[in-house]
C-alpha cells in the first residue's frame, strides 16, 4: 500500500498528553541549543559519545546549517522542542544513520519510539533499506526501544559499543505494535475525560435557569467523589453570590485552587476560546465544551483554533457542540445529558444530542444501564475511533454502540473495530441513512444520465460514462441504469461494505440497536443459526419459523432423545418436534410451578430445559401468546418467573416474546413482537460466525507486480494531471501487473456474465464489487460490495451472495461456472484498488466465467489525483 508522506501531525503520548511532530527548519537552531542546556550530562553523553555539551551543541549548529544532508524531525509540546530524531543516508543511500534525543522531562512517555516509528517511515519512503544506530551498552532505556519498536533488528558487539541494525521495511508485527501503542496511549488520553480526579464547570452557574447551573448541580446530585470547583467568568463583578449548590464560585479559571482534569464550559461561543486559553494555562488536561455554534460564519475557523489551542496545550476536547460524558462507576455527570442513569453493560457513543437522549431514555425503560456514554457532538477531536480505543479494555463496557453521522477515518475505524470485534460487539446506527443514501443515488443518476446525454449527442456510442467516485458505466445505459444497477454505488453500500469488513453490526433505528444489545449484553453468543421455538400456538410458531427463515435462522427438528423425554413429561396434546407446542390448556400453575426437584417443574420450565441441552440446538425463542383471564398481569409475571428459573445458568442463549419489551430477571431479553427477537437472534448469530472466522494473513498472488503498477498511475497521471479514462493499451498493462488478463471476446463458449467493479471513495477508500451480468443483471442482490483487501474465502461469500448464484451451478441448463477463477479476479481487482489510490475506478465487464476459467471480455479504468492513504504505519491524531 502506498504510504503517506512526511507531514507535521499531533500525537498522543504514552500518558495521554501530546506533541507536535514536524520536520526540522533551520529556525529551530535556538530551540535545539536550548534542548541541548536541558539535557543533563549524561544524556548528552549517551547520544553524543563525549563528555560536556560542547559537541551537542555543535552538532545542533550542523543540522540546522546549509550543509547537513540528513532527514530530521522534531517534537514539541507547549511550542517547546523537546524532542529530535534524524537519519543521514550512507553512500549509495541504502544504508542511513540513526539518531534520537530527548527532554529528560519526558523519557517514558513513548515519544523515543514515536519519533523513530515516524523517521523510520520516512527513510522507508525515501528508499532506505537498512537504519543503522551505534548505541553504548549501558544505555539499555535506547536498546530496548530499537528493538520494541516492531521492525527486524540485528544487533552486534564491536569496540565497546553496540551496532543496531534495522530493516526499514513496514511489516504487520509493525502495525501490530503501532495499534498496541496507540491503544494505550488513547486509554490514558481519554482516562482525563471518563475517570478525572476533578472537575470545573465554567459558565452561568449563578443563573438558576443556567445550561451551567444545571451542569454543577447534576455532578454534585450524582456523587463525584473528587473536587468540584464552581467557575463563573467575572463572578466577582456581577454578583455578591459567594456559593452555588454549597460550592464557592470562582470568578476565572486561575483562581481554582489546584489542579483540574476535566473542564465543562458552557459559556457563550465567543467566549469559548478565551476560557479554553485560560484552561490551556492552567494545565488543565481536557475540556468537555457544551456550547454550540462556536464555528460561526467564518467557515469553521474559529473551531480549528480552538482544536489548535487544545493540541498545543496536551487537551483532549469533547465536542464542541456536544451534551458531555457520563462514567457510572465513577459517579462522573459531565453534561446535559439525562441525570441518574443505571450502571450497566452498555458504552454509548452519539454525535447527536437527540439522539443520545433518546437512546438513553429507551435504554432505561428496558432496564438496560450504561457504563459510560459520549455524546460528541462536532467532534473536532474526539470521536467514535478514539472511544473505540477506550472501551476496549473497559470491564464494565461488554457492548458498544455507536449513533454515527460520519466517519471521520473510516479506514481507522475499520482497523480499531476489528481488533474490538473479536472480544466485544460493536453495535451501529447511521443516523439520517436513508436520506445520504437517495441524495447520494439520485446525484449518481443525475450525473450519469447527463453525461450519458452529452455523449450521445456526440456520437460516441459505445464509450464509457465515469460517474461520481470513479464509477464506470457504459454510455449507451448510463441513462438507464445508473441509478439502479451496481454502478450506482451509494455511500449506503460503502458504509455496509466498511462495518460488514470489521464485524461491526449495522442497525437501522434506535430501536433495533437496543433489541440486540441487551441480548448480546446479556446472553452468550450461538454457536449457530439453530433456534427452537417454544410457545402456546401452532400458528403463531410457524409464522415465526418462516421469519426465523428469511433471517437467515433455521428451526430443526429436535433430537429423538429431547424429543422423548418431553413426550414421557408433557400432557398429550403437546407436539414436541420442530417449533415446540406446549398447547394453550398448559395453565398459569403449570407454568410457574417450580421447584428444586425436575419433576415438580411445570411445562414451560421443563420444556425449556430439555431444549437447552439438545445438542442440536444453539438458542431458544419462547413465545408467549397474550394472557387472558381474570388476572393477565399474574399469568405474565408467573410466565416470566418461569422463565427466570429455566434459564438460570444456561449455556445458550434465551430470549423471550412476552409481549412487552424489557428485561426478565435482568438478563432475559424479552421483545413485545416476535419479529424483534428473531431479528435480534439473527444478527447475534451473524456477529458469532464472522468471530468464528479463521483469521489469515493475505495470501501472496502470483504474477503480482506492484512497482510497474505504481509507475504505470504515476506516469499516466503526471502526463495527465486531471486524470482520465485510460486507452485500452495502458489498461491492459496496468491490470496485467496485478494478474488481470483481458482476452476479448469469446465464441463458441457457453458461460455466466458477471462483472467485476472497483470504486474509490475519497473519503471510504476503495470498494470491490461482484454482480450479475447480461440479461440478469437487473434482478434483485444481484451485487455484493466489501473493503479490499479481501482473500478467496470472503470473494466465495460475496458471489454466494448474488441472487443469481444458481447460474453458475448448472442453472437453465448451462454448465457449472469456474467460480474460483473468479474469485480469484475479485481478489485481484480489490488488490489493485488498496495498493493504488489514484486508480478511481476499475470494470471488468463482462467476465464470461465458464468451467475452464474467468474470461475479460473487456475493461475500463479511470486514474484520477489522489492524496496519498493514511499509513496504518504513522501514528498520529486526525
Amino acid at each position: 500500500m502506498a504510504r503517506s508522506a512526511a507531514e507535521a501531525c499531533d500525537v498522543l503520548l504514552r500518558d495521554g498528553g501530546m506533541a507536535h511532530i514536524r520536520p526540522l527548519r533551520p529556525s529551530d537552531r535556538e530551540a535545539l541549543h536550548a534542548l541541548i542546556a536541558r539535557s543533563s550530562p549524561r544524556s548528552a553523553y549517551l547520544r553524543f559519545f563525549a563528555g560536556g555539551t560542547a559537541s551537542a551543541h555543535a552538532y545542533m549548529d550542523l543540522v540546522t546549517g546549509p550543509d547537513y544532508r540528513g532527514h530530521a524531525l522534531v517534537a514539541l509540546a507547549g511550542g517547546v522542542v523537546i524532542g529530535v530524531a534524524e537519519y543521514i543516508p550512507g553512500l549509495g543511500g541504502a544504508e542511513a544513520e540513526v539518531g534520537i534525543l530527548l527532554d529528560d522531562r519526558v523519557h517514558g512517555q513513548g515519544l523515543g519510539t514515536l519519533l523513530l516509528e515516524h523517521v523510520a517511515l520516512d527513510a522507508a519512503d525515501a528508499g532506505v533499506e537498512d537504519l543503522v544506530a551505534t548505541v553504548l551498552p549501558e544505555n539499555r532505556a535506547m536498546l530496548r526501544v530499537l528493538h520494541d519498536l516492531g521492525l527486524p533488528v540485528e544487533q552486534r558487539y564491536e569496540r565497546g559499543q553496540v551496532e543496531i541494525r534495522i530493516a526499514a521495511r513496514p511489516t504487520e508485527r509493525l502495525v501490530a505494535e503501532i495499534e498496541a501503542r496507540a491503544h494505550e496511549a488513547e486509554r490514558g488520553s481519554l482516562a482525563h475525560v471518563f475517570t478525572p480526579g476533578s472537575v470545573a464547570v465554567i459558565g452561568d452557574v449563578l443563573d438558576p435557569a443556567g445550561v451551567g447551573r444545571r451542569v454543577l448541580c447534576d455532578l454534585v446530585a450524582g456523587g463525584f467523589p473528587g473536587p468540584i470547583h464552581a467557575v463563573a467568568p467575572r463572578a466577582d463583578e456581577v454578583s455578591p453570590v459567594v456559593e452555588v449548590c454549597g460550592l464557592p464560585v470562582h470568578p476565572g479559571v486561575s483562581a481554582v485552587p489546584g489542579p483540574i482534569d476535566l473542564a465543562v464550559v458552557a459559556v457563550p461561543a465567543p467566549a469559548v476560546l478565551g476560557v479554553a486559553r485560560e484552561c490551556a494555562r492552567h494545565r488543565v488536561r481536557a475540556l468537555v465544551v457544551l456550547t454550540g455554534g462556536v464555528a460561526g460564519a467564518d467557515g469553521r475557523e474559529a473551531e480549528r483554533e480552538l482544536l489548535r489551542v487544545c493540541r498545543e496545550a496536551g487537551m483532549r476536547l469533547v465536542g464542541p457542540g456536544c451534551l458531555g460524558v457520563v462514567n457510572t462507576a465513577a459517579r462522573l455527570h459531565a453534561g446535559l445529558l439525562p441525570a441518574r442513569l443505571a450502571t450497566g453493560p452498555l458504552g454509548l457513543m452519539a454525535q447527536s444530542g437527540t439522539a443520545a437522549v433518546a437512546l438513553l431514555e429507551r435504554a432505561g425503560r428496558l432496564g438496560l444501564g450504561v457504563s459510560s456514554v459520549a455524546a460528541v457532538g462536532d467532534k473536532a477531536d474526539v470521536s467514535g475511533n478514539d472511544l473505540l480505543e477506550y472501551w476496549e479494555d473497559d470491564p464494565a463496557t461488554r457492548v458498544i454502540a455507536l449513533h454515527l453521522e460520519s466517519f471521520g477515518n473510516p479506514r481507522r475505524f475499520g482497523r480499531i473495530a476489528r481488533r474490538i470485534g473479536s472480544r466485544k460487539p460493536v453495535v451501529v446506527v447511521q443516523g439520517g441513512r436513508d436520506l445520504s443514501a437517495g441524495q447520494e443515488v439520485r446525484a449518481h443518476a443525475a450525473a450519469a444520465t447527463g453525461a450519458a446525454r452529452t455523449a450521445a449527442a456526440s456520437g460516441a456510442a459505445g464509450s464509457a460514462v465515469i460517474g461520481p467516485s470513479g464509477a464506470i458505466i457504459a454510455a449507451s445505459d448510463a441513462a438507464g441504469s445508473a441509478a439502479t444497477g451496481p454502478s450506482a454505488v451509494s455511500m449506503d453500500a460503502a458504509v455496509d461494505a466498511l462495518l460488514r469488513a470489521c464485524g461491526a453490526i449495522r442497525e437501522d433505528s434506535v430501536r433495533d440497536l437496543l433489541d440486540t444489545a441487551r441480548l448480546l449484553a446479556f446472553q452468550p453468543l450461538p454457536d449457530g443459526p439453530r433456534v427452537a421455538l417454544v410457545g402456546e400456538s401452532g400458528s403463531a410458531r410457524a409464522i415465526i419459523a418462516g421469519a426465523c427463515a428469511r433471517a437467515g435462522l433455521v428451526v430443526p427438528d429436535l433430537s429423538p432423545a429431547t424429543v422423548a423425554a418431553l413426550r414421557a413429561r408433557l400432557r398429550p396434546a403437546a407436539a414436541p418436534g420442530g417449533p415446540l407446542d406446549l398447547t394453550a390448556d398448559a395453565d398459569a400453575g403449570e407454568f410457574a410451578a417450580v421447584t428444586a426437584a425436575p419433576a415438580d417443574a411445570g411445562d414451560l420450565v421443563l420444556t425449556i430445559t430439555a431444549v437447552l441441552a439438545d445438542p442440536g440446538v444453539d438458542a431458544v425463542l419462547v413465545v408467549s401468546a397474550p394472557p387472558s383471564g381474570p388476572d393477565p398481569e399474574r399469568t405474565r409475571q408467573t410466565t416470566r418467573e418461569a422463565i427466570a428459573a429455566a434459564t438460570r445458568g444456561a449455556a445458550k442463549p434465551v430470549l423471550a416474546c412476552v409481549g412487552r419489551d424489557g428485561l426478565i430477571d435482568g438478563r432475559v431479553p424479552a421483545y413485545a413482537s416476535p419479529g424483534q427477537a428473531v431479528h435480534a437472534l439473527a444478527q447475534a448469530a451473524g456477529y458469532a460466525a464472522w468471530r468464528a472466522r479463521p483469521v489469515a494473513p493475505l495470501e501472496e498472488l502470483p504474477g503480482v507486480d506492484p512497482p510497474l503498477a505504481r509507475r504505470l498511475v504515476a506516469a499516466d497521471l503526471a502526463a495527465h494531471p486531471g486524470g482520465r479514462l485510460l486507452d485500452e493499451r495502458t489498461a491492459a498493462r496496468l491490470l496485467a501487473a496485478y494478474g488481470v488478463h483481458i482476452v476479448g471476446p469469446v465464441s463458441g463458449a457457453e458461460g455466466v456474465e458477471v462483472v467485476v467493479k472497483g470504486v474509490a471513495y475519497e473519503t471510504f477508500g476503495p470498494l470491490v464489487m461482484v454482480g450479475a451480468g447480461g440479461a440478469d443483471s437487473g434482478r434483485p442482490g444481484d451485487h455484493s460490495f466489501r473493503v479490499p483487501p479481501v482473500d478467496r474465502a470472503e470473494a466465495r461469500r460475496m458471489i454466494g451472495e448474488l441472487g443469481r448464484m444458481p447460474l453458475t451451478r448448472g442453472h437453465r441448463g448451462r454448465p457449472e461456472a469456474g467460480v474460483r477463477a473468479l474469485e480469484d479476479q475479485i481478489v485481484r481487482v480489490g488488490r489493485l484498488m488498496d495498493d493504488h489510490p489514484g486508480i478511481a475506478g476499475i470494470d471488468l465487464g463482462p467476465v464470461v466465467v465458464t468451467p475452464y476459467g474467468a474470461v475479460v471480455v473487456d475493461a475500463r479504468v479511470r486514474l484520477a489525483p489522489a492524496p496519498p492513504l493514511p499509513s496504518p504505519f504513522r501514528r498520529r491524531l486526525r
